[in-house]
This record gives C-alpha cells, sequence and structure tokens, in this order.
C-alpha cells in the first residue's frame, strides 16, 4: 500500500505546489463586500484491500475522486439574499464529473431582529439532514474525507443534498442559546443514473421519478455553539417506470428516516453522534424483485481532536443495517441469492488533517470494514465477488479561496 501512494506522491505535490502558488487570491469581493465568489478542489487518491470504492481501487490506486465548485452570493437588499453553486464531481461509477447546479436559490428573511429572524427559500435548496449535509459539497466542511456512510450515502448523494422547492425558516436568539426550525417540501433530483442504480440494480431500461419531498429538522445551539442538538425528519416517495422490455413492474419505494444527532464541541476536541430509523418500503416491482418492509438502523460515534493548531485527528465507529430485524442478512440472501453481508457495514475510521495554509489541506484516513452495505453496485457490478472484510486507504489534497 505504502509503495502504490509513493507512486503518486510526485502528482500530489505536483497539485499541491499550484494551489500554493494562488494562495494570495483568497475570495472575490465586490460591490462592499455584497458580491462575493469562493470556490474549491481537490484530489483523492483510494485504495483498496478488496472490493472497489469511487473506481477501480481494489489492489490499485484510483482517482477517481475529485471535486471541483464555485460558488457565489449577492446580498441584493439586507433582506434578500441570492446565492448559487456549480460543482463537477467525479466519484467513481456514481457521478462522472459533469458540472451541474449543485443548489441556487433566493433568501428572504423580511423578518430580523436582535431576538431572531425568520423568512423563506425557494429555488435548488440544500437539504436540512443531519449535522452536516447542507455543508458537504466543501471538503474543508466535514469531519473527514468522507462522511459517515451509515447516515450521508455517496452511493445516494444526489437524492438527498438538495431539492427543487421552497422552505420555511426561522431561528429564535437567547442567552441559553439558539432555536432554529425548518420545514421545506421540493422535488429530490432524481435525474441521474446514480440514485436509478442504487435502487434497481444496472441496466434497468425503466426510469426514477420522485413525488415531492418534505423535510422538517429543529436544532439547538447553546452554550456558544458548545453543544449541539438537531432532529431531522424527511419522507421520500420514488416510483419506477419500467422501459421496453423491462422485467420490472411500476414499482415504488418509501423511506422515511428520523435522524437525532448531538454533539460537544470543547476547547481542542469535539463528540458527535447521530441516530437513524429508517422505515422503508418496497413494492409493486413483481416476482424478479426484492419486495417487503424493513426498519433500518444506522449510527456512528466520532471524535476528533485538534493536536496542534495545524494538526488534527479523527476516531470513528459507524454502523449500518438495512434490517434490523434480519441484521446478519440471512433471510434477504436466503431469498435473492445475494451477499448477506451486502445487508450491513461496520467501518472503524482513523484520520489525520493538516492544514498547510488556511487554504491547502491535506487528509489521510483509513477505514477497516466488516460488510459492503454502502459500496455502490457500478463500481462493484458483480456481487459475488465481493469480500466481507476490506480495507480503505484515502489521501486527499484541498483547495479553497
Amino acid at each position: 500500500m505504502y509503495s502504490r501512494f509513493a507512486s503518486a506522491a510526485p502528482g500530489i505535490a505536483l497539485f499541491g505546489a499550484c494551489l500554493l502558488w494562488a494562495q494570495p487570491v483568497l475570495c472575490l469581493d465586490l460591490l462592499g463586500g455584497d458580491f462575493q465568489v469562493h470556490g474549491f478542489a481537490s484530489l483523492t487518491l483510494v485504495n483498496t484491500s478488496d472490493n472497489n470504492f469511487f473506481g477501480h481501487s481494489d489492489d490499485r490506486i484510483s482517482n477517481n475522486f475529485s471535486e471541483v465548485g464555485l460558488n457565489a452570493s449577492w446580498r441584493v437588499t439586507p433582506e434578500l439574499q441570492v446565492a448559487a453553486e456549480v460543482l463537477s464531481r467525479r466519484a467513481g461509477g456514481t457521478d462522472d464529473g459533469g458540472a451541474r447546479l449543485d443548489y441556487g436559490l433566493a433568501d428572504w428573511s423580511p423578518l430580523s431582529s436582535e431576538e431572531g429572524r425568520g423568512g423563506v427559500r425557494v429555488g435548488r435548496i440544500k437539504t436540512a439532514y443531519g449535522l452536516y449535509n447542507k455543508t458537504r459539497d466543501v471538503p474543508f466542511t466535514r469531519p473527514s474525507i468522507i462522511l459517515p456512510q451509515s447516515i450521508y450515502f455517496e452511493r445516494t448523494r444526489n437524492l438527498t443534498v438538495s431539492a427543487d422547492g421552497g422552505e420555511i425558516y426561522v431561528e429564535r436568539y437567547g442567552e441559553g442559546g439558539i432555536l432554529s426550525a425548518s420545514f421545506a417540501y421540493g422535488q429530490p433530483q432524481t435525474d441521474s443514473d446514480a440514485a436509478k442504480v442504487a435502487l434497481v440494480g444496472l441496466n434497468r431500461p425503466g426510469s426514477l421519478d420522485s413525488g415531492l419531498a418534505p423535510d422538517f429538522q429543529l436544532l439547538y445551539e447553546g452554550a456558544g455553539g458548545t453543544y449541539r442538538l438537531a432532529f431531522t425528519a424527511t419522507r421520500l416517495d420514488l416510483h419506477y417506470k419500467p422501459g421496453f422490455g423491462d422485467l420490472l413492474r411500476s414499482g415504488r419505494f418509501e423511506l422515511t428516516p428520523l435522524i437525532f444527532s448531538a454533539q460537544y464541541n470543547a476547547e481542542c476536541w469535539s463528540l458527535t453522534s447521530e441516530y437513524a430509523l429508517r422505515r422503508s418500503s418496497v413494492s409493486n416491482f413483481g416476482p424478479f424483485f426484492y419486495n417487503g418492509t424493513a426498519d433500518g438502523r444506522s449510527y456512528y460515534l466520532q471524535g476528533t481532536y485538534r493536536l496542534a493548531p495545524q494538526w488534527e485527528a479523527l476516531l470513528r465507529y459507524d454502523a449500518y443495517y438495512a434490517d434490523w430485524g434480519d441484521r446478519d442478512g440471512q433471510r434477504f440472501a436466503a431469498a435473492t441469492r445475494q451477499p448477506a453481508f451486502s445487508r450491513f457495514a461496520r467501518d472503524w475510521t482513523a484520520g489525520l488533517r493538516f492544514d498547510v495554509t488556511p487554504q491547502f489541506m491535506l487528509r489521510v484516513e483509513a477505514h477497516w470494514v466488516d460488510g459492503t452495505g454502502f459500496l455502490a453496485v457500478q463500481d462493484n457490478p458483480n456481487s459475488q465477488s465481493l469480500r466481507r472484510y476490506w480495507d480503505n486507504y484515502m489521501l486527499q489534497a484541498s483547495y479553497r479561496f
């Protein structure tokens, strides 16, 4: 593993040198700071002992995970702000690097005072989903190279990252902290093959559509952000329309995750945990598909420690079960002849972050995984070749301005 990453080191070094050369350009501020432009870029190398993650990484180096984003915001009036981000993301077989609008919205807050504020957002809005979803697009805002896969799946990222619709929000400021609530109603992004493949498999000629999805979040921050507590509830209602010669019928996916989040931030360390209850229903696909209901569970416990002003260490345990009543996947395996371990994943993660400058960051991360529950079928088309126990090593360089 060391020799493989060492062979890729010159490329990482060149990438870093170019970013350091460009670091005096921090951001673009116009109109007295009311108009701002920012951006970021990251490149990640991935190596796995077995299975594939973000491209062909099994016993080789994959460079098929990169992110480039450009975002802008304009404070039109004290009450109205518009913002948008264009993102190009490569992520193995789940994302091809094409440029797309990650979010684009107008934020109007007519109610604003020292006690709080309230308003509405319309457009392609970021989905409130746990603690990290609204900022997961920028590598610097994530606690690790990849977020805990038990909560924030990479293989179905577009389904939950943003939606086309509207959001009502209110924030209340007090001596005890900040209490905020939001309710959104919008159309999830189902226009890519990634979501369809994750739900019905490869080479299906049909299409996936979604009804309007509600999303509610209640968030409390106390003691100046020392602790944060949140509750998130959403519902996805996805419909599959068969194509010509399709073996599947007009099926329906219903998913209702409830997420409980807690975080404590001390001077040098942070402790974060999230727990999700996932009620799912798969129906009307016919005899050639696995129909049924499941009560999934997923959770993680994560600690970070600031070793020095520029160094941070991370340790996390992350667990995902597609069906709590069939945690070992044996009933699923008997019904489908698919590997039982594809219904769960337990991941120990250790990582290290080094902020070379405020604009340039390096990260290294190791995962020791039992199960394949969060792997993308695009990168692993032959389920019979999957291995239950596998390791994942990642090296990332990121820049922002």
